[in-house]
């Protein structure tokens, strides 16, 4: 029996319950207070609000005498009167032990600490228990929900959908696995490469099909040759590459060229750094931490480096989006393993560049095409075993970050919404789903095909796979990751103008510097005060030169795009300027009330487009005179009933309901004193705003 504390209220209020420990996850159990049966509620299936998967464990601090420590496995000699749990999704608990049982109080600590600091062997993880629970599992319709990517005939159809089937062709040297075990059973090379030079280097160096263009071009990926200090073998690798280089050059391939990522991307060390850095932004123990932090928000943003790190991602792929489309040239990617940046990079241009990945069917293909038959390692890269943090990185995540932008700058033209990416960003974390807890094809079959022993005669292990959403959601959550504003290629005007862009309560992206000043400048008045002064000359430089944003070599494909109208279903490229792109809000600050737009952000403006919708389609069946059938729009029925509640929610709807929180902030006069002397604060009290009122 421990004490949740509340989060808005510090260590001063909580909730009495049950703290369990299991080897899937940790659960406060308490009798709650039963919810409006009218009211929306966005349940889990499987994780409830007061449950961790151990996966989703970061970090975990024990509090002693006030003083905070990192508990670590082996390291505790003095159990805690608290403990602090720091989660992967951002969320913050609190456990007061003062008043639990000192055995207890051992045996919870003890088993915590365990089960998500200490290394584990792979087939400890709670994925085969449930596997093995359930061996006769039969994804139903999952061939609806994604592509594969495991059967010859899934490439062949995607090589007839881009008509690429004439200069590529499918092969099945790894069909065993005996080439390559970082490679899928069945791939894509050119049609003039030959099988010996497949299988020469175990599938390295030479390029692997990813995506063909409308024109003929097309992206491919190769991993590089491992690094030799033989003298023969490096000439070897030389008179490798060079016949390789002739293959990719012949006609039909008369233009190549090849993007090496490391010269242009920040290695996986980096990425781990600066998100390191940008998680620390979001855990916040209580509303009196929020404030402060946004004294130094700016310094602090930029300081991470994160943003940074999505926008050159973003520019990466405008500028492999226009070889392909402008100059018909093939690019390959290259990468040491062609399954980190290159995923990256080659996803996102699929996604600008193919209206097909900007479907809920197309996006989860591409995620299986590009990734998990890619051979990204998401074991190691999610650090799911915790064996090293060596290999850690959050590559994918980064991925889904940038797919954000493109989400959040154009949202008519996704299927899918942004509730969707965060449940898939957390999915990365039940350990139910082999989606992402293995590190390649063949690492998972091998497993598939043992059992969860070492008995070969022991029946395969049935897997679920993360886009049965039906086993997380129920069909009325599921509408939720639906875009009831997505209008069908056919169905659509052949361009749409594009729309101003709202401005959000708190700036959620780093300022542009030679950005045009506002009329009133500063805060409360019309000059900014000696700290805003000091703070926008010194604190602001690395994202806010607007002209490094985008190279000059696609400067002028770039601003060419923008100054057209927007077809949706055509060519999308992202906005890479500092201010736009921005915070992940929905995910990163959904379990902070002071973060919220209460009754607004983009569900009241979702709200109010389909009530216009709605009103539009009744008059005009009523001028027409007959019964018609309910349009694509109307048949959100459950959506729309739920949005027209939208004055209860928040902007982090559905994350967060209005009615969930309390609504007044609480501002420490720790903040104010650190901006400027208590002197010149006194001459602007009557400056400042009510803010319980805004």
């Amino acid at each position: 029996m421990v004490l949740k504390c509340m989060q808005d209220e510090g260590s001063l209020r909580g909730v009495y319950g049950r703290l369990v420990c299991t080897n899937f996850k940790i659960s406060f159990l308490c009798d709650e207070s039963a919810t409006d049966d009218n009211e929306f509620d966005f349940k889990n299936k499987i994780i409830g609000e007061n449950d961790i998967t151990l996966h989703c464990v970061d970090q975990i601090y024990g509090v002693y005498d006030e003083k905070r420590k990192c508990l670590l496995t082996g390291q505790v000699k003095k159990y805690p009167e608290k403990i602090i749990i720091l989660c992967k999704d951002f969320r913050v608990f609190h456990f007061c032990l003062r008043y639990t049982k000192e055995e207890e109080v051992k045996r919870i600590v003890s088993g915590i600490i365990h089960h998500t600091q200490s290394p584990i062997l792979h087939k400890r993880l709670f994925l085969f228990s449930y596997a093995a629970s359930a061996p006769h599992y039969i994804a139903i319709g999952i061939k609806k929900q994604a592509v594969m990517f495991d059967t010859l005939e899934d490439w062949r159809l995607e090589l007839d959908r881009t008509k690429g089937n004439i200069k590529y062709k499918v092969v099945s040297s790894n069909a065993s696995y005996g080439l390559c075990e970082k490679l899928p059973p069945y791939f894509v090379v050119p049609v003039s490469l030959m099988e010996e030079d497949i299988s020469e280097f175990q599938g390295k160096g030479i390029p692997i099909w990813c995506w063909s263009c409308h024109n003929g071009s097309a992206l491919l990926k190769m991993a590089a040759l491992p690094k030799e200090q033989d003298e023969s073998m490096l000439q070897r690798h030389k008179t490798f590459s060079e016949r390789i280089d002739k293959t990719v050059h012949r006609p039909p391939y008369e233009l190549s060229r090849t993007e090496e990522l490391a010269n242009s991307l920040p290695s996986l060390p980096e990425i781990q750094m600066a998100y390191g850095r940008f998680k620390q932004l979001f855990w916040m123990e209580n509303r009196a931490d929020f404030w402060d932090s946004d004294v130094k928000w700016f310094s602090l943003l930029e300081n991470s480096n994160w943003l940074e790190i999505i926008r050159q991602c973003l520019t990466k792929a405008i500028e492999v989006a226009e070889y392909l489309e402008t100059e018909s040239t093939n690019v390959i990617l290259k990468e040491e393993s062609a399954s980190d940046l290159c995923c990256v990079i080659a996803g996102l241009v699929q996604m600008m560049m193919d209206p097909y990945y900007r479907t809920k069917l197309g996006f989860q293909s591409l995620v299986q095409k590009e990734w998990v038959m890619g051979g990204h390692a998401f074991l190691d890269r999610c650090n799911h075993l915790r064996q090293t943090d060596k290999e850690e990185a959050p590559v994918f995540l980064l991925f889904l970050d940038c797919v954000w932008q493109l989400v959040q700058q154009y949202p008519v033209a996704f299927q899918f919404t942004e509730t969707y990416l965060t449940v898939l960003s957390d999915s990365l974390y039940l350990p139910i789903f082999s989606t992402f807890f293995f590190n390649s094809p063949c690492h998972k079959d091998i497993q598939y095909m043992c059992g969860d022993n070492t008995d070969k005669q022991s029946p395969p292990l049935s897997f679920h796979s993360v886009w049965d959403w039906s086993v997380q959601f129920d069909a009325k959550v599921q509408a939720l990751l639906k875009n009831p504003l997505y209008v069908e290629k056919s169905k659509q005007d052949k361009t749409i103008r594009r729309t101003m862009r709202s401005k959000h309560q708190r700036q959620l992206s780093l300022p542009l510097t030679q950005a045009k000043a506002s009329p009133k400048k500063g805060f409360f008045r019309d000059e900014p005060g000696p700290f805003i002064k000091n703070f926008l000359s010194k604190r602001i430089s690395k994202l806010m030169s607007s002209s490094d944003e985008v190279p000059n070599s696609c400067r002028e494909f770039y601003d060419s795009w923008h100054c057209k109208p927007v077809d949706f279903h055509g060519l999308l490229l992202p906005h890479v300027e500092g201010p736009l792109i921005q915070i992940w809000a929905q995910r990163c600050l959904r379990w902070i009330p002071d973060a919220q737009i209460l009754g607004g952000g983009l569900v009241a403006m979702v709200s109010r487009v389909m009530e216009t919708i709605e009103e539009v389609e009744s008059l005009r069946r009523k001028l027409e005179e007959k019964q018609a059938t309910s349009s694509s729009i109307t048949k959100e029925t459950e959506v729309m009933a739920m949005l027209r509640k939208s004055a209860r929610f928040s902007s982090l709807y559905p994350f967060a309901l209005l009615s969930r929180i309390s609504v007044k902030p609480v501002i420490p006069t720790s903040t104010w004193r650190g901006l400027e002397e208590e002197d010149d604060l006194v001459k602007r009290d009557d400056e400042f705003i009510d803010l319980g009122n805004i």
